[in-house]
């Protein structure tokens, strides 16, 4: 069985037993429970957490999110229709290392019930219409490879075509070492693909959660006109500790983190989740004039 035959049958199941547990009030009720926050180890009630959008009452930290709800959060209920959708990932190197990357997707798949790390189409912000990119950190880390850069070029050439501007959520590792150059390639692709938007005219918002790393930093995710970034997310490329074994020196406390990205004039802003629709709208209406 090939992989777009596996991809197509396993996504069939997955949506078959979400329907599933759809049904089954069992299923419902395994999130009310209490939960730690990682921050500062306060308890609190699941639901309360959630209806804050994960955001921890007690210490204002950021919990990291899955694609479908940051695409709630940011887009107009029921305006987002999603693209590509059944491209999905094949195996150039037939890469192996403890498991081969066939597997790999397999268990991504299972996990997520994507066959990528990126989520891409359109929507509505306030009634402004945008290309919305999101990555989903827990398919391979959010990693980015030869599927995913696809999808950012085809959201930014469709941008071209309806005169939008485009939005990429990102929450990624780096460049998917099981692709090796294939992945690396996408650094420059997705670039050249944005430097036409820019040459169009038209907007590029990057928003960085929590983590945005390697090759992601490295290309598109520092590219945008505005650079937004959560507050508390971890935001680089390579970790800590190989920086500071690289340059034998103690680095500043927090120095990857978006506050200090911010002081630094790395980026923009930071925001608040549950102010990132509205920021997002105020900075549409500033690249569209006459946008209400």
């Amino acid at each position: 069985m090939d992989l777009r035959h596996f991809f197509n049958k396993i996504k069939s199941e997955i949506l078959q037993k979400q329907e599933e547990q759809k049904k089954d009030p069992k299923i419902l009720e395994t999130k009310s429970h209490w939960i730690k926050c990682p921050s500062c180890d306060s308890m609190m009630f699941f639901k309360e957490v959630e209806n804050l959008n994960h955001v921890c009452p007690k210490c204002n930290f950021h919990m990291r999110i899955g694609a479908n709800r940051r695409i709630e959060l940011i887009a107009d209920a029921g305006s987002f229709v999603e693209f590509d959708g059944d491209l999905h990932p094949t195996d150039p190197l037939e890469f192996v290392d403890k498991k081969s990357y066939q597997k790999r997707l397999e268990e991504a798949l299972h996990k997520t019930g994507r066959t990528s790390s990126i989520v891409s189409g359109e929507c509505t912000i306030d009634n402004i219409a945008v290309q919305l990119v999101v990555f989903d950190f827990a398919f391979l880390g959010g990693s980015l490879g030869s599927v995913e850069g696809e999808k950012i070029v085809r959201a930014c050439n469709r941008a071209l075509e309806k005169n939008q501007g485009v939005i990429i959520v990102s929450a990624s590792g780096g460049a998917r070492m099981q692709e090796s150059t294939f992945s690396l390639m996408q650094m420059a692709k997705t670039s050249a693909a944005l430097r036409k938007l820019d040459n169009a005219g038209l907007p590029f918002i990057s928003i960085l959660t929590d983590p945005t790393f390697g090759g992601v930093s490295a290309s598109f995710a520092f590219l945008g006109d505005i650079i937004m970034a959560e507050p508390g997310a971890l935001i680089g490329f390579a970790g800590a500790r190989v920086i500071k074994q690289t340059i034998g020196k103690d680095l500043p406390d927090g120095f990857q983190k978006a506050e200090f990205l911010l002081e630094h004039g790395s980026i923009d802003m930071v925001t608040d989740r549950n102010e990132m629709k509205k920021t997002l709208h105020d900075l549409l209406k500033m690249f569209y004039r006459d946008v209400a």
